[in-house]
């Protein structure tokens, strides 16, 4: 990730050489072109900054998942979306800072009008713009329902943009999706270094765009109407990512601001806000899960775990704290992995569809290769397995229980993808915050306050046709 030093000291020194002979009436301090590598590049921090964070004014995913719980501050772990503006600046993130650079650099390769190598070149880009937009829309739509898409930034033009129906915007983004992955073409080049995801590397756009269609797929397989059976078996013919240690991962620098969430939270910042929650650690306990000593420390010789949801904040000292590797400044990001995608494939053979494997086999591949991602050795994962608990024959309850499970802890530190498969799967069984019940666990995020000040007619639209803005109102795909 040394390639975000590079960019910006070379921004810097392009500004540097113009500079030397303006002419009159340029103001130098504004710049009036930006270079479209750099609206992209800024726009994929914005993405993973936002889709991972830990800050609990910005993003309480892991906390909706129940992975972790709040030490002394315990509005997250109480589902307070509102003290903080939580919904608001989880929007603004993906509006302002991801898709408003999407959509300026697409404008700057579309004004140019290349001819040749570039227009081959410029087919790439926008296809991998494309694929990030859907990306960052099909987490908007899963995370509140109804949302601004047709009228969404346009800037001076509609400050007070409807919003689209979901399931709509969802079946667009396919079409989109696929248009994309068809015009990428590995022969010709896309965006190089500056591409902090893949280096412009064509072919793992490529895969990865068809793991995000298998993914999204899979969150309507309750939706008939969506026909994910066909489209999970197009993704997995084109090539999602089938291998261990194969997926998307997100480095940081380490170096300030580019770095992990947690050094960001826990070492920068000097706080201390978060420890593992009870209901993951006595789950992991449990099962005999060789994760513990890779993800957690102990206290007394035991690993334990905060009580979920408590009203008042308790002593970060007398519980389990995250292991070392968490709290490097380098600690990538996980946007997309193989143990997803065998997750998936599961679940698709016992739904009936025609994908090859057993749902054993896949959720074994599944179980492995997070151990193996986390450090783990193979023989830790057998043994694992290999425990009745966990043995995909003998473990408790229904497929969508022993999936479901598996999943949510394979899953850790990806609040937003553990949630998401927790509202799907209805697994794990949860606990809930005290003084509260089950059907208090939040289901969606509740639309912007600032929405109903500035947007009121919209907003009320958008509400009424969801069910109501409540942050227990099921979206139109979590259907059980």
């Amino acid at each position: 990730m040394k390639k975000i030093i590079y960019l910006l000291l070379g921004i810097v020194s392009t500004v540097g050489i113009v500079s030397c002979e303006l002419e009159d009436n340029i103001d130098s301090k504004s710049a009036s072109e930006v270079p479209v590598e750099t609206l992209f590049t800024n726009a994929e921090i914005a993405f993973v900054d936002q889709y991972n964070s830990m800050n609990v004014n910005f993003n309480i995913s892991r906390m909706l998942a129940q992975y972790w719980s709040d030490v002394t501050y315990t509005d997250g772990s109480r589902y307070d979306f509102q003290d903080r503006g939580i919904p608001d600046t989880f929007w603004a993130e993906f509006y302002r800072d991801v898709l408003m650079d999407l959509e300026d650099a697409k404008a700057v390769i579309e004004a140019e009008e290349y001819t040749g190598a570039l227009a081959d070149q410029a087919t790439n880009q926008i296809a991998i713009i494309e694929i990030l937009e859907v990306y960052t829309y099909s987490v908007l739509t899963e995370t509140f329902g109804n949302v601004p898409y047709t009228e969404a930034n346009m800037g001076a033009a509609d400050f007070t943009p409807a919003y689209d129906d979901a399931a709509t915007v969802y079946a667009d983004l396919f079409t989109r999706l696929d248009a994309a992955i068809a015009d990428l073409n590995a022969d010709n080049s896309s965006f190089g270094d500056t591409d902090l995801l893949f280096d412009g590397d064509i072919t793992k756009w490529k895969t990865f765009a068809n793991s995000l269609k298998l993914r999204m797929a899979m969150r309507m397989a309750d939706v008939p109407s969506f026909g994910s059976e066909t489209k999970v078996l197009e993704a997995v013919a084109a090539g999602v990512f089938d291998t261990n240690l194969d997926g998307a991962f997100f480095e940081y620098i380490g170096t300030d601001p580019y770095v992990s969430t947690i050094y960001d939270g826990f070492t920068i910042d000097g706080r201390n806000d978060y420890c593992p929650s009870n209901t993951l650690i006595d789950m992991m306990n449990d099962l005999n899960d060789p994760r513990l000593p890779l993800w957690f420390t102990t206290v007394n010789g035991e690993y334990k775990g905060i009580e979920f949801g408590l009203v008042d904040g308790v002593p970060y000292s007398n519980y389990s704290h995250f292991s070392d590797p968490f709290f490097e400044p380098t600690f990538e990001a996980v946007l997309s992995d193989y143990s997803e995608m065998e997750f998936f494939l599961a679940e698709a053979v016992e739904r009936g569809w025609a994908v090859s494997g057993t749902a054993e086999s896949h959720y074994n591949n599944g179980i492995t290769a997070s151990i193996l991602y986390y450090g783990g050795t193979q023989a830790e994962a057998d043994a694992y397995l290999a425990q009745s608990s966990v043995a995909y024959a003998t473990a408790t309850g229904t497929w969508k229980e022993k999936i479901g499970t598996q999943k949510w802890l394979a899953m850790y530190n990806r609040g937003l993808e553990g949630w998401s498969e927790w509202r799907r799967l209805d697994y794990p069984i949860l606990n809930f915050p005290v003084g509260m019940t089950y059907a208090d666990i939040p289901t969606r995020f509740p639309y912007p306050y600032t929405e109903n000040d500035m947007n009121e007619d919209n907003y009320d639209a958008a509400a009424a046709a969801i069910g109501g803005d409540s942050a227990t109102t099921k979206l139109w795909w979590d259907k059980n």
